[in-house]
Formats: C-alpha cells, sequence, structure tokens
C-alpha cells in the first residue's frame, strides 16, 4: 500500500444520511481534483467531529479529546490519517502516530481515525485505488453549485437539521439570552444545539 499514489482529501460537509436513520453522511473530497467520498458514520462520532469543526469545548472530556489527551501526555503525536481500504463496501483507516523517533499505524474506523485527526490538525489521505473505486465524480453544473454555496476559506458545513429548534427560533432571541442558552445547551452536553445558537451569535457578531 506503500507505493501506492497518496490523495489530500478534505472535509466538505456533515449531514443526516438520507439512507439511514440515525446514520450521517461524512463526505471528503480531494483537494486538487472534484471527486467526492461519502462515508456513512454513526451519530456519535458525527457529533465529535461536529463539535470539533464548530470548535465547541465540552464540559467533560469526549472519546477523542480523551484519546488526544492520553497521546499527548505520552508524546505522541498524529501525523495523519490515512482511509486505507475498502473491502465489501467497508472503509478502513489508519491512524499514523510518531513520538518522534518511531513511527506507528493504528487501525481504526475513519469516523473515529478522522475525528482523532482533527484534534490534531493532522492532513488526511487516501488512495488512488479507493478514490477510483468508490469516488463519485460531479458534474460541471454540481460543481459550479457547490463552489456558489462554498465561500473560500470556509469552515465544513455542518448540516444540523435534527435539532429540536430551527434557526428562525434564535432569530427572535437577545445576544444575552443566546449566550445563557449556549451556556445551557453546553452543560447539558446538547452540541447540536449549541452550536445552532453558536451560529446565530457569531452572525450577529
Amino acid at each position: 500500500m506503500a507505493q501506492q499514489k497518496k490523495i489530500k482529501l478534505e472535509i466538505l460537509g456533515l449531514s443526516s444520511s438520507q439512507s439511514q436513520t440515525g446514520s450521517f453522511a461524512l463526505v471528503l473530497g480531494e483537494t486538487e481534483g472534484n471527486r467526492r467520498l461519502p462515508i456513512i458514520i454513526g451519530m456519535f462520532e458525527a457529533q465529535a467531529i461536529a463539535i470539533e469543526i464548530e470548535k465547541i469545548i465540552p464540559n467533560r472530556p469526549m472519546t477523542h479529546d480523551l484519546f488526544k489527551s492520553f497521546a499527548s501526555s505520552f508524546h505522541f503525536h498524529v501525523e495523519e490519517i490515512v482511509i486505507s481500504d475498502l473491502k465489501e463496501g467497508v472503509f478502513f483507516a489508519k491512524v499514523v502516530c510518531t513520538d518522534g523517533l518511531k513511527k506507528s499505524e493504528i487501525d481504526a474506523r475513519p469516523s473515529d481515525a478522522i475525528a482523532i485527526g482533527l484534534r490534531f490538525d493532522a492532513p488526511i489521505y487516501t488512495y488512488e485505488t479507493i478514490l477510483a473505486e468508490a469516488g463519485i465524480v460531479l458534474t460541471d453544473e454540481e460543481e459550479e453549485e457547490e463552489k456558489a454555496e462554498t465561500k473560500p476559506e470556509s469552515k465544513p458545513k455542518v448540516k444540523k437539521d435534527t435539532a429540536k429548534k430551527t434557526v428562525d427560533d434564535y432569530k427572535n432571541y437577545a445576544i444575552e439570552k443566546l449566550n445563557d442558552l449556549l451556556k445551557d445547551a453546553i452543560d447539558k452536553e446538547d452540541y447540536e444545539r449549541a452550536a445552532k445558537i453558536r451560529d446565530e451569535l457569531s452572525k450577529r457578531n
């Protein structure tokens, strides 16, 4: 596998899966091309990825934050994440770590690997063979639509359609009230609602 051509990916979006209830679609795209790699992931992993994208700090460390603290305590750093294999429709990944001297590859599910990689600002890669097999090529029209939706240097789109309140509900609140609601959402560990409130606060600033 090491000799294969590695392709850098970026997270383009995260949204509720249309096909599987309770699952989410994580969309990765090659940085130098128009192929997309959608991966279906679980709710917990989607939340862990969304929290890091949205830069929400939970009251207590989540599993992937714990992994980062654990690694940092033993002076390990995550260098990169590799979506390394695809067997019968199931993706496999590796977390590439180093202590400065020795490099190790740890097997992981892509969702866990990416949630961890985000916390270390580690790049995400896959191999040409995987993109050739599972990648979706956007038509010119779809690519133009995506470019129109995504501003330069913007964060990946996290669609929070499953939250109890709609964005419109927050538009009528004062900033002080929104800050109270944000604190309450974080206290209750309702990070999806916290992200929506924080988005509304961002618009006001």
